[in-house]
C-alpha cells in the first residue's frame, strides 16, 4: 500500500506542476509555490540558529497554531521559525503577515521531496496542526530522531490511521515525540491503538479566538447599522444558507436587522443575495450615504471583519451546515451568543458539544430555521440561557497553548 501511494503521490505531483495551469487559480497558485520553496528556503535559513517548523493545511489550521507559534517566539527567541501550508487559501492569504521568519508551501509528500525538505531544514522540533500530516514526512522525521509533535488533534476509532488495511500508516504515527489531543474520546483510541505518549490538551483555536475578542477594536459601521434593534449575523454563508434566510427575512414581521457575511464575496454572488431577498438591502463596500445603514438588511462584501462583527450579535447563524461542514463556531462562541447552524456537525467537536449543551441549534429545513428564530427573538430569556451556554464553553475550554509549551519546555 505504501508503494501505490507513492506511486499516486509521484503521478499527481507530475500532473499538477506540468499542467497546474489547466485546473484553476488556486492550483496554479500551488504549482508556482512548488517551484519556489527550495529557492526561498536558501533565502531565509540561517543554520547558525536552530530551527523549528511548524506544518499547517490552511487558515483554519493556521488559527489553530497560531497561539503555539506565538509562544515558541517568546520560549526560543534564538530559534528561526518556518511556517508551511498545503492550500494556496492559506498560504496566498498569510504569506506575509506571521510571526515566523519564513513561509513555504510544504513540497508533495514523495520519499525524495521529504528527504530533501528536512535535509535543507534540519529542524529541532516540528509541528503539525489537527489533521494535515504526511506519512513520508513522518517516516523521515523519525529516521532523522527529530522531535515531532501534533497540537490540537482527533482521533476517531474508524480514523484512516487505524483501518486494517492501512498498518503502514499506522507505522507512520510513531515519529511523534507526543500528540497534544482535543478530548478524552482521543486519548483513548490513541491508546487503544498502542500510543502512550498522548496529552490531553485542548483545543488552541479557542485562545486563539479569545485573544482576536480581546484585541478587537470597535466596529462603528456596525454600531450605526445596527441601531437599538437585535442583530442576527449570517456568517460565511454559503447558497443554501442564504435560500433560507432571504426567505426568512422576506415574510418576517420583527424589528431586526440582519447582517449577512458570505463565504464567497465575489460580485456576481453579491447581487445574486441582493435581488433573492425583496426587502431594501445594502452593500458596505458599495455605502455612499450614511442613510444607506437605515436598511434592515446589510451584507458584508469584505475579508477579515466577520470575526470582529460577532461581538455586536444578538443571534448568529455559521454557514455550510448543509454542506461538507461548518464554518467557525468558536468566533461567535467567545462573545456568549445564541448559534445556529446546519446539520453536518459532526467532524466538529466544538459544534457538537454545544449541541448537546444547548447552545448551538442545529436546524435542518426552512420550518426548523423560522422556528427557533422566532423563539430566540420572541423569548429572551431562552436567548440568554443559550448565550450563557456558549460563553461558559469557551471560557472552559481557554489554557490549551500554556498547557502544550509548558509540557515541552519542561521536557527539553
Amino acid at each position: 500500500m505504501h508503494f501505490l501511494y507513492n506511486l499516486f503521490i509521484l503521478i499527481s505531483e507530475k500532473v499538477l506542476l506540468l499542467f497546474g495551469n489547466f485546473f484553476g487559480k488556486k492550483v496554479e497558485q500551488f504549482r508556482r509555490g512548488q517551484f519556489e520553496v527550495f529557492k526561498k528556503l536558501e533565502h531565509c535559513i540561517n543554520h547558525s540558529n536552530p530551527v523549528i517548523w511548524m506544518h499547517v493545511s490552511s487558515l483554519g489550521e493556521y488559527e489553530q497554531g497560531l497561539p503555539i507559534l506565538e509562544k515558541l517566539r517568546i520560549a526560543y527567541p534564538n530559534h528561526q521559525l518556518i511556517l508551511t501550508f498545503f492550500s494556496p487559501s492559506g498560504y496566498e492569504v498569510k504569506k506575509d503577515t506571521t510571526p515566523v521568519d519564513c513561509v513555504v508551501y510544504l513540497p508533495v509528500d514523495t520519499p525524495k521531496n521529504a528527504r530533501e525538505f528536512l535535509e535543507v531544514l534540519q529542524p529541532e522540533m516540528v509541528f503539525f496542526v489537527k489533521y494535515d500530516f504526511w506519512p513520508n514526512y513522518l517516516f523521515q522525521l523519525k529516521k532523522m530522531g527529530v522531535k515531532t509533535y501534533l497540537i490540537s488533534g482527533l482521533f476517531s476509532e474508524n480514523h484512516i490511521f487505524f483501518r486494517s488495511y492501512n498498518a503502514w500508516l499506522k507505522k507512520s504515527l510513531f515519529a511523534f515525540t507526543h500528540f497534544f489531543v482535543q478530548d478524552e474520546h482521543s486519548k483513548i483510541v490513541l491508546k487503544n491503538n498502542g500510543f502512550d505518549n498522548v496529552v490531553l490538551a485542548g483545543d488552541t483555536r479557542f485562545d486563539r479566538v479569545f485573544h482576536i475578542a480581546d484585541q478587537a477594536e470597535p466596529l462603528d459601521f456596525i454600531l450605526k447599522f445596527k441601531q437599538d434593534k437585535p442583530l442576527i449575523i449570517i456568517g460565511s454563508s454559503w447558497p443554501e444558507d442564504e435560500k433560507l434566510w432571504a426567505n426568512y427575512i422576506d415574510k418576517t414581521q420583527h424589528k431586526v436587522k440582519f447582517l449577512v457575511a458570505p463565504h464567497q464575496i465575489d460580485k456576481n454572488h453579491i447581487q445574486a443575495i441582493k435581488k433573492s431577498i425583496h426587502k431594501p438591502v445594502a452593500v458596505f463596500t458599495e455605502i455612499k450615504q450614511e442613510t444607506e445603514y437605515d436598511k434592515d438588511i446589510l451584507i458584508l462584501d469584505t475579508i477579515g471583519m466577520l470575526n470582529k462583527a460577532y461581538r455586536y450579535a444578538n443571534i448568529v447563524y455559521v454557514g455550510n451546515g448543509f454542506g461538507k461542514s461548518i464554518h467557525n463556531i468558536q468566533e461567535p462562541a467567545i462573545y456568549g451568543v445564541p448559534i445556529i447552524t446546519g446539520p453536518h456537525i459532526q467532524k466538529f467537536k466544538e459544534a457538537v458539544d454545544l449541541a448537546a449543551l444547548g447552545g448551538l441549534v442545529v436546524v435542518r429545513d426552512q420550518k426548523s430555521l423560522d422556528q427557533i428564530v422566532d423563539n430566540l427573538l420572541l423569548n429572551p430569556k431562552l436567548a440568554e440561557e443559550k448565550s450563557a451556554i456558549t460563553k461558559q464553553y469557551s471560557l472552559r475550554n481557554l489554557g490549551a497553548s500554556d498547557k502544550i509549551i509548558n509540557f515541552i519546555t519542561k521536557q527539553l
